[in-house]
């Protein structure tokens, strides 16, 4: 049967066209239970928002503990323009439970909150000699951009840390240590003037060479560590800017690899109040008999070292952390990665490097931790003894994350809100009179007078 469709275009003389929305929310209740018999803090919550089936875009999330709102964010992992994901952090005592009320809205929000965690990278412009900030970016595999993004990648900082991610071949994660507590890498732009030293910044703390530092994914060749490379080309993009976290990745295609041809991408996930990332590999294949390799670095010459070779390693040691020996100090850092023993194939050493061979067949996925901590922290470690004592809980931690639960879900609608048009111009179709009727009766509730109506029949 053929349906008569008739146009509506509406020009409106005094004021803005309007067009009609309707706003629509899904409330839930969350419960997130430690179960862990020591407590939690600035521990993270993630909801899965595809799990939710919501029925529309969400735009907004509102969070509240109690009587009390509290900060969270929305992230767009995969790029498609609708969110994946909704983080928050909240502390729990051992055995504890709570309960959160969730809002999520078909309607953007204004409202901001304070950042505890930070994310950038800058590329030059020669110009002017300045740095222009860049969400992402994409090169050949032979291009040498190293030395003109600033600084030499993506860096990512809580209050206790910051990481840079090494825009070549190394994919290395370098760090910055801090004497206090706060964010100070947007000031510093992660190379301290010598005012902000006088005023304690802090600076980075570790020579990564040819190392994977803390925790980089690397190939494995049967006796060493090898970089990313060859690749067709290498992307280095950050995904999310806080408040609560900061996510970065790295991409590559066409890395030749063990005979075979790899794409993969690695992101670096940082949250507020956390001094360990967490490194995630996907791949768009299935591995097959790939391996890889990830640990520590092996400080050069006073390295102390500990394993409970089970997928945990720690280093120790003092070294300079910049070529430039007259001005700076030698520093004294602690690193750590923490790999599910699942995925462990064999605990080896290299020049430089303690490592772990890992691997999982049939699977598109791996995932694991590194960590550091620097001995100028005033709220960090300052033995060998204490960090791999905190390594070891670090470790027992992770495998004991909060378990999230969704409660009671309730979805509203709203009545139809007005929004403006920029155009003036408003055009609907519809299929039959009647809703046609109804809406020319409508619009005159919400326009202003209008100068000419046009049927097209």
């Amino acid at each position: 049967m053929k349906k008569n469709i008739f146009i509506i275009t509406l020009l409106v003389g005094c004021c803005s066209l309007s067009a009609w929305a309707q706003k629509q929310e899904k409330t839930i209740t969350v419960e997130v239970n430690n179960n862990w018999n020591r407590a939690k803090t600035d521990e993270p919550v993630v909801i899965n928002l595809r799990d939710l089936h919501t029925g529309f875009k969400v735009k907004s999330a509102v969070v509240m503990e109690g009587s009390t709102e509290i900060p969270s964010q929305l992230d767009d992992l995969n790029r498609d323009r609708k969110m994946d994901e909704l983080a928050f952090v909240t502390s729990l005592p051992a055995h504890g439970r709570k309960t959160f009320q969730v809002t999520l809205s078909s309607e953007k929000s204004t409202k901001t909150y304070p950042a505890r965690v930070y994310a950038e990278m800058f590329i030059a412009d020669p110009r002017k000699g300045k740095h222009q900030s860049v969400q992402a970016i994409t090169v050949p595999g032979t291009s040498n951009i190293y030395s003109m993004v600033r600084p030499h990648g993506p860096v990512l900082e809580s209050e206790l840390v910051g990481y840079r991610l090494y825009f070549n071949e190394k994919q290395t994660p370098d760090i910055y240590g801090k004497f206090n507590k706060g964010l100070e890498i947007k000031e510093s732009q992660f190379y301290p003037t010598d005012e902000q030293l006088a005023r304690g910044f802090g600076d980075d703390v570790l020579r990564v060479f040819d190392s994977c530092g803390p925790g980089a994914f690397k190939g494995w060749d049967g006796k060493k560590a090898t970089h990313i490379t060859p690749v067709a080309t290498r992307t280095e993009r950050i995904i999310s800017y806080g408040p609560v976290r900061v996510i970065a990745e790295i991409e590559v295609t066409g890395w030749k690899y063990q005979n075979a041809e790899l794409d993969m991408m690695t992101r670096y996930t940082l949250y507020a109040g956390h001094r360990d990332l967490r490194i995630e590999a996907f791949f768009d294949e299935p591995i097959k008999n790939e391996v890889f390799c990830t640990g520590v670095q092996d400080i050069v010459g006073t390295a102390e070292s500990y394993s409970d070779h089970k997928g945990l390693v720690g280093s120790w040691g003092t070294d300079w952390p910049v070529n430039d020996t007259v001005k700076y100090a030698k520093e004294t850092v602690g690193l750590g990665t923490c790999i599910p023993q699942r995925y462990v194939k064999s605990e080896e050493k290299d020049k430089d490097n303690y490592l772990y061979t890992i691997t999982s067949p049939g699977s598109k996925y791996l995932q694991y931790h590194t960590t550091f901590t620097s001995m100028k922290e005033t709220f960090g470690y300052k033995t060998p003894e204490a960090w791999f004592a905190y390594l070891r809980e670090w470790k027992e931690e992770l495998a004991h994350p909060v378990t999230v639960k969704i409660k009671d879900i309730h979805q509203t609608k709203h009545t139809n809100t007005v929004k403006q048009s920029n155009t003036g111009v408003f055009t609907s179709f519809y299929t039959d009179s009647a809703q046609l009727l109804l809406l020319c009766a409508e619009s005159f509730f919400y326009l202003c007078p209008i100068e000419r109506l046009q049927l097209n029949l």
